[in-house]
Formats: structure tokens, C-alpha cells, sequence
């Protein structure tokens, strides 16, 4: 059963016919939970763990470095809208696993984060890589569990698929001693439901009924009185499975929508409701909406300060799993999915022209991209980029994954997104190095489509050994460098509020011997029409690196001031 095979078992005591050794236990159940993938680094106190993985239906991929590891799980779950597993070794192991945990748990990210740990006797002896691994990842995680015997290993991990069942989402983290995988657990305990209740901070999602239906008829009444009404989705939505009830809920009652980042493309972005992303980055309808909504029913988002820049005075009623998060006049703490189904009686006053209002304001930016210099504009590179990617997005073929950089911005403001989970960056937490690592996980999950990653050449330098993990599974990938041979958007802070450059210029290696190190297609532009067709022969020849020679003092256009 799930492996178990006592030949290899380490554990020296006596295992009777009834049971299994813990390692064997957990794969068995993330197995009954449907995990196909996991994504990380073996290290000596992880070992039995991996022993049960070996001949389990789980398939584990190897990455370079455990925060390619992390990130490829986020990329995983973002893609997919499932949940995303990444695992580690003690010490070193489970601190590199850091950069992706924070990075999930900015933006919510179902990730489950399986660490291993020295054996029980040494803890707190400061053995070599003896470290407290849950002191460091507490606070970016939803819960932490510290597995004592494999009783709690067990539980532990049963209480993180029920806590992702009811709603709430971001990383769990477990912890696991090496002898107290190679323990023996009763066969009964991988069959048997969660004995104990779930408690503290996820109680009060049992039943989660309960906690949708509080407030919820004031919200009704709020929403039937409302004459400018407003919804602004998060990627709560995604991770509630409401997406198709968002879109019935928005054009049964004539309610536009803006987005978060995160939840671009929860209604298509070429929609007639879709007013695009609010905030500081949103569009110019999206924002003026805003501003001058009467009710902005708020669902699955957090209202971070970037959204707000966009918010004006009406109020707000915000529904979140996450009650730490909430922060309207009319705080709902439950699942969007039921609010929006306990919505069916509903009835709005007309929208028509309150509409009509918005759409005098573009939902589209306003960017400049037929220049036909060289050196190369990166706003042009970019818009290549998308338009020989149309085919594939039209026919829901594309995944486009963001790192954090110049790049960025363009990608924001040139980027249609018509589904959610087609457009991946490095969210709220914004770490270098996302791009390439979120690509792994984001082919894994969606094995038929194309993944396509813009990157720096400062961020593809956090994490490029994973190009090794792309070529060694001939992954459907195209990696575009966008290359300024700088940091650019520190380099023009630099330039707009101090008196010079320091340590923004970068000397870098040849980009293209490294892809050909990595057995990689490869080739190299510079000119306007050539990333165009870089990128078309790309999709014929993948994995591929396209390194594109850009002005290195093009800026990017600073958000404007809300009105």
C-alpha cells in the first residue's frame, strides 16, 4: 500500500501486520487527496519520505534549488487552481523553501510545504542543521504543524486538506523529524476521517454555512438600495471554484467588474462588464469606478494599499475566508461561492446608465508600441511577444508567466487576459526569480498548453538552474530575457530621486551558452519584427531562450495620480 515495502523500512522495532511506516502513510494520503505532482530538493533528513515517494503514483520533481521548489508549486496551484506541494530537508533545505512560501502566502496560494527535520532526540542540541524551521515559517503560514509521533504527522496533514476543502487558502506547513517518519503508524489511521476537530483561527469554518450567513441579509439590502454598484474579484474567486458564478451573478443584475492583479481574467477581459485591474496600476474605467461606486461589493480580495489607491468613499461590503483581511463597512467572513449563491433572489436597480458613466473613461492603457528604433523599445519586445502568442491565447493554449522587473509593467499594460490562472507573476511579495521556476510548475499542471516567460535579465539570474529541470522534461516552455544589462526599475528610481547610479548596471554572462549548456534552443534579437519571429519559431522547437536586447534607459510610465 502506497509503497510500503519493509525491505527498505529503517525503522528498527517491530511493525505488526497492521500497520505502515509514517512515510509511506503520508504518501498514501496525499495520494487519496489527489496530488499528482510535488515539486522539491532531497536532502538526508527528508530521506524516507522520498523512499515512499519513489514507488508511489505521485510523481516528485527534482528542482535545482528549493526555492525554484516553492515557486514551481505556486505556479502549479495558480495555473491550476489546485493546490500546489513542495518539500524540503531540514536546515538549509526548508529556510531556501522560504522566498516561495512568502511569496504564496502574500496572495493566498494553496501550498502545502512538507519539511523533514533531525530526529526528536537531537532537536535543540544544535546538531548540524539543527534549526527551529516552524519558528521561521509561522509567520508565513496559515498554520504550522510540529509533528511529535506520527500520530500528529498523520493528523497534521489531514487538518491541511480540510482546512483547503472549507475555503481557506495559503501555505501549510508540515514538519516532519526523520525517525518520526520511519515510526510505524495503524494502517486505520490513513482510512479513518479527521478525529479531532479543527480549531483556533480555521473554527469557524465549521460549518462554513454559518459564517456566510452572517450579515449577509444587510448585504442584500445594501446592494438592492444601490443605484452605482461595483464588484471588485479577487483570486479568492478562483480558489472558491466561483469564477462561472461570478460571471452569472455580474450579467444577471448588469454589475460591472474590476479586478485585482491576481484575478485577472475571472471575467474575460474583453467582456463588456470587465473594466480590467483597479489600483495603482488599473485602468482608467476601472479606477473612475472606483471612485465614484456608491456599494463596491469587495469578494475573495484582500483590499491591499495598491487596490485602494482606486477605492473612493461608497461602501463597502467585503466577503473573505480570511477575517483577517477584512476591512469593509459590511465584513462577510465566509466562502464567495455561497454568498454568491445565496444571491439567486436578488433583485438591482438598472445599471445602464451608470455604465455608460464608466465607459467614458478607456478600460485599455494607452501605450506606444510601433516605434521602430533601435536600440529596441521594450514595450515594443513585449507587444511582439504577445502578438505571436495570439493564436495560442485565443484557443486558451497560453500561459503567460511575469518575474518582477521593467518587464513587468508592459506585460501589465499590454497583456489582455481572457482566463484566469493564463497570467502568472510574482504577486504581492514581488521576489526576482519567480518567472522561471513558476513556468516548471505551471507546464506540470497544464501539460497541453504553452508556457511563455518574460523575465530580466537580473531576475533570470536568481533562479536560471532551473533551466536544467526544463530541459531534462522537454517542458513546453519559451523563456523571453528582456535584457537591459541593468536593474531597471531601480536604476530610474535612481535616476528620478538621487544623484546617480550605484550597483545597477550588470556585467552578464552569455545568456545563450548557458541555454546550449542546458541542451536549450536558443537565438538572440535586437531589432523591431524580429522578437515576432523569434517567438513563432519557438513554439515550433521547445524549450527555447530568446534573449531580446532592449534600450537600457527606457523607463517604465509611473502609475498616476487616482482622481
Amino acid at each position: 500500500m502506497g509503497g510500503f515495502n519493509k525491505t527498505n523500512l529503517q525503522y528498527k522495532g517491530s511493525m505488526k501486520n497492521n500497520e505502515m511506516r509514517c512515510a509511506d502513510a503520508l504518501v498514501v494520503l496525499l495520494e487519496k487527496n489527489g496530488v499528482k505532482h510535488v515539486f522539491g530538493h532531497p536532502g538526508e533528513q527528508i530521506l524516507p519520505f522520498y523512499d515512499a515517494l519513489r514507488t508511489s503514483k505521485v510523481q516528485h520533481v527534482l528542482m535545482r534549488h528549493e526555492q525554484g521548489a516553492a515557486h514551481a508549486a505556486d505556479g502549479y496551484a495558480r495555473s491550476s487552481g489546485s493546490m500546489g506541494v513542495c518539500l524540503a530537508t531540514a536546515g538549509p533545505g526548508a529556510l531556501n523553501l522560504t522566498m516561495g512560501v512568502a511569496t504564496a502566502y502574500k496572495d493566498s496560494v494553496p501550498l502545502l510545504v512538507i519539511t523533514g527535520d533531525v530526529p526528536r532526540k537531537l532537536r535543540s542540541k544544535n546538531v548540524f542543521q539543527d534549526i527551529n524551521t516552524c519558528k521561521v515559517l509561522e509567520p508565513i503560514t496559515l498554520q504550522t504543524f510540529d509533528a511529535k509521533n506520527p500520530e500528529e504527522a498523520i493528523n497534521g496533514l489531514k487538518t491541511a486538506f480540510k482546512i483547503f476543502e472549507n475555503g481557506l487558502t495559503g501555505p501549510i506547513h508540515l514538519n516532519l523529524p526523520k525517525d518520526v517518519l520511519e515510526e510505524p503508524v495503524n494502517l486505520s489511521s490513513v482510512e479513518e476521517d479527521l478525529k479531532e476537530e479543527v480549531t483556533g483561527k480555521f473554527s469557524a469554518m465549521f460549518p462554513s454555512e454559518k459564517a456566510v450567513s452572517v450579515c449577509v441579509a444587510d448585504a442584500f439590502e445594501i446592494l438592492e438600495s444601490s443605484q452605482r454598484p461595483l464588484i471588485l474579484a479577487g483570486a479568492g474567486v478562483i480558489w472558491a471554484g466561483a469564477v462561472s458564478s461570478l460571471r452569472n451573478f455580474a450579467e444577471k443584475h448588469g454589475i460591472p467588474v474590476a479586478t485585482t492583479y491576481p484575478a485577472r481574467g475571472v471575467l474575460p477581459e474583453d467582456h463588456s462588464l470587465c473594466l480590467g485591474m483597479m489600483g495603482t496600476r488599473g485602468t482608467e474605467a476601472s479606477n473612475f469606478a472606483g471612485k465614484n461606486c456608491d456599494t463596491l461589493l469587495a469578494l475573495g480580495c484582500r483590499l491591499s494599499e495598491r487596490t485602494l489607491h482606486g477605492i473612493g468613499k461608497g461602501k463597502v461590503i467585503h466577503v473573505n475566508t480570511d477575517d483577517g483581511v477584512l476591512k469593509g463597512d459590511l465584513n462577510i467572513y465566509g466562502n464567495v461561492s455561497e454568498f454568491l449563491e445565496a444571491s439567486s433572489t436578488l433583485k438591482i436597480h438598472d445599471t445602464a446608465e451608470w455604465i455608460l458613466r464608466i465607459l467614458e473613461h478607456p478600460k485599455d492603457y494607452s501605450v506606444q508600441t510601433d516605434q521602430n528604433d533601435v536600440p529596441l523599445k521594450p514595450q515594443r519586445a513585449v507587444k511582439e511577444i504577445m502578438d505571436a502568442s495570439n493564436d495560442l491565447n485565443a484557443s486558451g493554449n497560453l500561459i503567460m508567466v511575469n518575474d518582477a522587473g521593467t518587464h513587468t509593467t508592459w506585460v501589465t499594460l499590454l497583456k489582455k487576459v481572457k482566463e484566469p490562472g493564463t497570467l502568472l507573476f510574482s504577486g504581492g511579495f514581488g521576489p526576482m526569480g519567480y518567472g522561471v521556476p513558476a513556468a516548471v510548475g505551471a507546464a506540470f499542471a497544464n501539460p497541453d498548453k504553452t508556457v511563455v516567460v518574460v523575465v530580466g535579465d537580473g531576475g533570470f539570474q536568481m533562479t536560471l538552474q532551473e533551466l536544467a529541470t526544463i530541459s531534462q522534461h522537454n517542458l513546453k516552455v519559451v523563456i523571453c530575457i528582456i535584457n537591459n544589462s541593468s536593474l531597471g526599475i531601480i536604476k530610474q528610481w535612481q535616476k528620478l530621486y538621487y544623484e546617480g547610479l550605484y550597483e545597477v548596471e550588470l556585467e552578464n554572462p552569455d545568456f545563450l551558452e548557458i541555454a546550449r549548456a542546458y541542451r536549450i534552443n536558443f537565438e538572440r534579437v535586437d531589432s523591431p519584427g524580429e522578437v515576432f519571429r523569434a517567438v513563432k519559431r519557438a513554439f515550433k522547437e521547445m524549450p527555447y531562450l530568446i534573449e531580446v536586447i532592449v534600450d537600457a534607459e527606457e523607463g517604465i510610465p509611473l502609475p498616476k495620480v487616482i482622481k
